[in-house]
């Protein structure tokens, strides 16, 4: 397919599906005609491998690209330790255990208000500089576990690329229409909507319409895996149909720049950054062929199942991607979502119900209100309850649907909250304990005002 002759974000073309093998050309006649690795590339191009996974595993999980670029990405001076601009503070973290430097483990109840790096840090911070780690657990040398992060920058990448040896990463916009720059293409990523750039692509991102984010500035949340990458969840006797339909995911047709300007390529790397530089682009791919490819999602296009009877199924239900572990029904992460839907059950208490979870949940609010928490988990925002940490509805919105008429219901207009739902017990940074003023010191005291209501 032909390169998108876009004037702005909007007008970007995409190749639909999800895990397909794409083939995208931003000159006809780039890609070879036998084969992936002729002896002479058309128009002297430079044929390179991208491989996401093991080339062994089963050909189902096989994942990997053909990129024919201008010039190899071996072409580059050497490594050195990347020093942010924007701060001297390191916030990134890649190892999770209890002891380790810059971890502040608690199973407690947690929850943040709009989260921020600080105004002047976000508006000196590009992408790259803007980002801090707030929970995970794991550790990325070891390929195994997760981090979530915050991100917040004002400033565009300009002639700065980057890519993550260490995992996926799933962004979520919470303020901000991202363009994200890769390889591949171009994706337009605004609010409500979702991308993945898996381990080892390289990718710049910049801020569009910068008039509808307030300040100037884009915020969000990223969940790196360091193990595996995402899927689509099997739907069982759900059927053929469902929640995230593969269709509906994007990924970005081919085109290139040719310029021999210097570039900043920041690579992370065992939780640390580094950095080389180059004369040429990093988005010189003229063609690519193959199923390792960065994509985006329209959380508005999921498709919302649940009960038409009694009782709620539990909210793996609401599952867009998942990134199994090792054991069947188990995951890494969890990414779901909690969209407008209709609710719709008889004789059941329609939010969320008290529980106690051997999965840890950490929460984030992208717009409106989130029907469990009346109050307090605002836009930007985010909650954690750890392994085993119960929780619930608060007191106010549990008496409230205790009392409520069971009519047909429209929750959430104008409302997405999401989740990252994992496996593994997550550990917590210093930064989104300790140095973040944004957590919610009072958050244990939403459920103080649930009485005791048995008359035995």
């Amino acid at each position: 397919m032909p390169a998108a002759k876009a004037t702005d974000a909007t007008d970007l073309a995409y190749l639909n599906g999800f895990g397909n093998h794409f083939e995208s050309e931003a000159v006809p006649g780039t890609l070879p005609k036998l084969g992936n690795a002729p002896q002479r590339v058309a128009h002297g191009l430079y044929a390179e491998q991208i491989s996401g996974t093991a080339f062994t595993v089963p050909r189902a999980k096989n994942q990997r690209s053909w990129v024919y670029r201008l010039r190899p990405s071996v072409q580059h001076s050497p490594f050195r330790p990347y020093a942010s601009a924007a701060s001297t503070t390191p916030r990134l973290v890649s190892s999770f255990h209890a002891f380790s430097p810059g971890i502040k483990a608690t199973p407690q109840q947690l929850r943040w208000d709009p989260l921020s790096l600080g105004e002047k840090d976000e508006r000196e911070a590009d992408f790259v500089d803007g980002l801090a780690t707030l929970a995970g657990a794991g550790d990325s040398q070891t390929k195994d576990g997760l981090a979530i992060h915050f991100y917040g920058f004002g400033r565009d990448m300009g002639r700065k690329s980057f890519y993550n040896s260490d995992g996926d990463f799933l962004i979520v916009p919470v303020t901000g229409e991202l363009l994200i720059t890769t390889e591949f293409g171009k994706l337009h990523v605004p609010p409500q909507h979702i991308a993945v750039i898996q381990r080892g692509l390289k990718f710049s991102v910049d801020i569009v319409n910068r008039e509808r984010a307030p300040g100037g500035i884009a915020r969000g949340f990223i969940c790196e895996t360091y193990k595996g990458h995402f899927e689509l969840p099997d739907l069982g006797p759900i059927g053929a149909n469902g929640l995230a339909n593969a269709k509906d995911f994007e990924s970005p047709v081919a085109s290139y720049e040719d310029t021999s300007d210097d570039w900043v390529v920041v690579n992370k790397f065992m939780g640390e950054l580094f950095a080389y530089e180059q004369r040429h682009s990093p988005y010189d791919v003229v063609a690519y062929s193959g199923n390792y490819v960065p994509y985006r999602y329209d959380l508005l296009k999921f498709n919302v199942i649940g009960s038409i009877s009694y009782d709620h199924p539990d909210p793996s239900i609401f599952t867009v991607l998942t990134c199994p572990t090792d054991s069947p029904g188990t995951a890494v992460c969890d990414f779901v979502i909690f969209a407008p839907r209709w609710l719709v059950a008889e004789d059941t208490f329609r939010p969320p119900y008290f529980h106690r979870n051997c999965m840890a949940e950490f929460m984030g609010n992208i717009a409106g209100t989130y029907d469990a928490k009346a109050t307090g988990f605002l836009p930007g925002g985010a909650s954690l309850h750890n392994m085993n940490s119960a929780h619930g509805p608060d007191a106010d919105t549990f008496n409230k649907a205790s009392a409520a008429e069971l009519r047909p219901q429209k929750v959430g207009d104008g409302s997405m909250a999401f989740m990252f739902e994992s496996a593994y017990q997550l550990a917590t940074t210093k930064w989104a304990i300790e140095e973040s003023d944004k957590l919610q010191q009072d958050y244990w005291k939403v459920w103080q005002g649930l009485e005791k209501q048995s008359d035995l």
